[in-house]
């Protein structure tokens, strides 16, 4: 029996929201096959379809046919990222629970060094950007005015520079399943939950194709 027919229950759930990206689906999850496979545990990628009007979903039933590690939720319309992620929690399965956009700008070749961290006994291991690439100036100043704004107003102390680019162990992940509100900032409950948690550098590239989807 081959991975992609593997009804093992998995390690690692990836939750990827999707918003219009046909154009990098292809690349993204022969990144991941090639990236997970190498752990030599069971997993499952759970792609959210946030309400796409080009061909995602349809390209993403195509290799859910060929590989059923590969499970979709499909939104009527778009509820936005946060939403389309605890989404992807209510149905995660793993041991471990990782977050990242679908436009490979969030590299997978990262989680390997986030499932170490995971491994030597942290429960979440948090993707911190020493670089953007292809940002502007002005997008650069507004992501950084945004973080230290959130970080002064927040009683939590958010990392600078952490995105919602992440993993988490199951007793997070439950953990916050927990937390219901209606107006949700993932990274600001990843950081406000508490448990053992670590950076991990990178530096972010540049979207594979097309434009910006989410704000």
């Amino acid at each position: 029996m081959n991975g992609a027919d593997s009804l093992d229950r998995p390690v690692f759930s990836l939750v990827i929201p999707v918003w219009n990206e046909e154009a990098v689906i292809p690349v993204l999850y022969a990144r991941l096959v090639e990236v997970m496979d190498s752990t030599g545990d069971p997993w499952e990628v759970i792609f959210v379809n946030d309400g796409s009007a080009d061909r995602s979903m349809e390209m993403l039933i195509e290799i859910h046919e060929q590989d059923r590690r590969v499970k979709l939720l499909n939104f009527s319309r778009n509820f936005g990222h946060q939403i389309a992620i605890t989404a992807g929690f209510d149905y995660a399965d793993g041991d471990a629970v990782i977050v990242m956009d679908a436009d490979l700008q969030d590299p997978p070749e990262v989680l390997l060094r986030m499932i170490e961290r995971w491994r030597e006994g942290y429960d979440v291991a948090y993707a911190v950007r020493t670089k953007r690439e292809g940002e502007t100036r002005f997008k650069l100043w507004t992501a950084s005015i945004f973080y230290r704004l959130i970080r002064n107003i927040a009683d939590v102390d958010i990392p600078l520079d952490a995105g919602d680019f992440r993993l988490m162990d199951r007793r997070v992940v439950l953990a916050m399943r927990r937390l219901r509100e209606k107006h949700r900032f993932m990274r600001g409950l990843s950081s406000w939950i508490g448990f053992k948690q670590i950076g991990v550098e990178y530096a972010r590239a540049e979207r594979f194709a097309g434009e910006t989807k989410y704000p």
